[in-house]
């Protein structure tokens, strides 16, 4: 999922670096099955968020030569379409942005027959709450918001959202996300409501807990915790699984883990921004991104879950069993997708974001 905070520096992307890509070698079009646009795409993505070689394989595929610019989170990409289309052809919304973008009309439908590879993704992610009938997106790829924690410092087992909303153990060795929607989603998931809870009461409720624990807050990170738990600085943190699973490769005593109460899980999409001047061009990208073989070097490379059943045939074990990267089933069923909840629940929960932060 941030994607979320001002100044965010898309570390929930990091490229991990010396895993490389799947090389590539795809028929899944001939160049003169495609329309009579330029040659050209412009894609709007995540800093280090592709493949090694995809960009260079679509262009070899199709003779179609892509240009990519990149944003730092959701809020960026929102308002750099609010005011109508630069140029963009394909754009990576997360679930609850594009919901967002979806009610303002600034995503295309897609032509589902320009899209045959869409079989190749897993059933599960074939619907989606915050966009029925896949009308207006494809997964690109998916991922969780647990706890980082460093081994050799905890007692016991780490499986709840306890350790750091409530328990004094590990007063003043824990950071927080400084994201109201990440922060509140998650307490809301320990108390045992939806975090897409619109109630009163609950979001209440939320706010005494939150306020109550902040005293064994160390600091609120701007998506850093990655970087505080390597360092030391704190011994657990709230954060971003691919963020965690970055810095685990370079240090054995640090895990990852998604609270046995439910998370957050996102999942990053392609969709085709409205006035997009290549729309068939946007269709072949996003057709050759879910192809098996495109996927699996992406997935590769970024080490985010992917959401294609097929490109999942292609990859080792390392990778299909990291609970870190698939959580346990059981795990994921208590997961969910933040919805967007419109501009009045949004500033509910920044009003009630404020207090906590004042405290």
């Amino acid at each position: 999922m941030p994607v979320y905070c001002p100044g965010f520096s898309a570390r929930r992307r990091s490229l991990l670096k010396g895993l490389g890509a799947l090389g590539v070698g795809l028929s899944f079009m001939s160049r003169h099955s495609l329309s009579a646009e330029e040659k050209k795409l412009n894609f709007y993505n995540w800093d280090t968020y592709i493949g090694d070689t995809t960009l260079a394989d679509f262009e070899k595929a199709t003779g179609i030569a892509v240009k990519m610019d990149l944003f730092a989170d959701n809020d960026e990409l929102f308002a750099k379409l609010k005011a109508g289309n630069p140029g963009y052809d394909v754009i990576v919304p997360t679930n609850d942005n594009l919901e967002r973008m979806i009610k303002a009309n600034m995503v295309m439908p897609l032509d589902m027959a320009k899209l045959p590879n869409f079989k190749n993704l897993d059933a599960v992610f074939q619907d989606a709450a915050f966009d029925p009938g896949r009308k207006h997106s494809v997964p690109y790829l998916w991922g969780t918001v647990g706890i980082g924690f460093r081994k050799s410092k905890v007692e016991g087992t780490i499986d709840s959202w306890k350790v750091l909303f409530e328990d004094p153990k590990y007063a003043g060795r824990l950071a927080l996300l400084d994201d109201a929607k990440i922060v509140i989603g998650s307490a809301l998931k320990y108390i045992g409501q939806s975090l897409n809870s619109t109630d009163p009461a609950v979001l209440k409720k939320v706010e005494e807990l939150l306020i109550a624990g902040k005293k064994n807050v160390k600091v609120f990170a701007k998506d850093n915790g990655q970087d505080l738990l390597a360092s030391g600085d704190v011994d657990l943190t709230m954060e971003y699984n691919g963020d965690i699973l970055q810095v685990m490769t370079e240090d054995d005593d640090l895990s990852y883990v998604v609270p046995t109460e439910g998370a957050e899980m996102w999942q990053d999409c392609l969709a085709i921004p409205t006035g997009a001047p290549r729309p068939e061009n946007a269709h072949a990208f996003i057709n050759f991104i879910m192809d098996p073989q495109t996927e699996a070097g992406i997935a590769k490379t970024v080490q985010y879950a992917t959401p294609n059943a097929e490109a999942k045939k292609l990859m080792d074990k390392t990778y299909l069993e990291n609970p870190a990267i698939f959580p346990p089933a059981e795990v994921v069923a208590k997961c969910e997708p933040a919805l967007y909840l419109g501009e009045d629940v949004t500033k509910s929960r920044d009003e009630v974001w404020t207090r906590v932060k004042a405290a």
